[in-house]
């Protein structure tokens, strides 16, 4: 019976870090939580799920974002979406030598100007592979294809006009984006605190 409930619980430890990895192989913005009126350097970063290489990227700006700088990346060639307006809407990235290629990712970085209004933001990404599917990371936050979504928060300045500087900082942690893997840190750790948990529990009991 101890073993049944050992290796139940094993088994939902795993359930856990497995969840926390698969999150990280979605196109996700970062950072996750920056602050109004700030002028915010966004990364996107673009994980290669399939035995195919990524050529194109397209992301959807929240309405409420002001982007009109973006860094340039060898390899690849940028082009704004703008409406009828002149506004810049989205940015499409697309691959000039091969692309990202399986078991990869790469980082495409711009700079926007955060709402006056705290809220959240959410980011629609489509991602292209050379053999032309394309997967919309425009879904809920529980779905297979969730939309990237960053939380603003009440900050004390607003964005000036000296692009790339910002005029409220965001907290330091997400700041950029993590490094490699970090983001699962803290997932990783709760897993690993649940099963020590558990082995204590069990030698208890013993």
């Amino acid at each position: 019976m101890k073993a049944k409930k050992w290796m139940s619980s094993v088994l939902i430890a795993g359930a856990v870090l497995t969840l926390a990895s698969a999150a990280q192989a979605h196109v996700n913005v970062y950072p996750k939580e920056t602050t109004t009126g700030a002028y915010e350097k966004y990364t996107v970063r673009v994980p290669v799920e399939k035995d195919v290489n990524t050529t194109k990227v397209r992301l959807e700006f929240p309405a409420d974002v002001k982007v009109s700088t973006v860094q340039p990346i060898p390899g690849w060639s940028y082009e704004f979406e703008k409406d009828k307006d002149g506004k810049n809407t989205a940015l499409v990235w697309t691959a000039t030598d091969g692309g990202i290629r399986p078991h990869e990712f790469m980082e495409f970085a711009f700079v926007g100007a955060n709402p006056k209004e705290a809220g959240t933001l959410s980011w629609k990404a489509y991602q292209t592979y050379a053999n032309g599917e394309v997967v919309e990371w425009t879904g809920a936050p529980d779905s297979k294809t969730p939309a990237s979504v960053t939380t603003v928060k009440a900050g004390a300045g607003e964005a000036g006009h000296d692009h790339g500087q910002a005029a409220t900082a965001a907290p330091a942690a997400d700041t950029a984006a993590p490094a490699g893997g970090s983001n699962t840190l803290p997932l990783v750790l709760s897993g690993l605190a649940l099963l020590l948990s558990i082995v204590s529990l069990f030698r208890k009991k013993a």
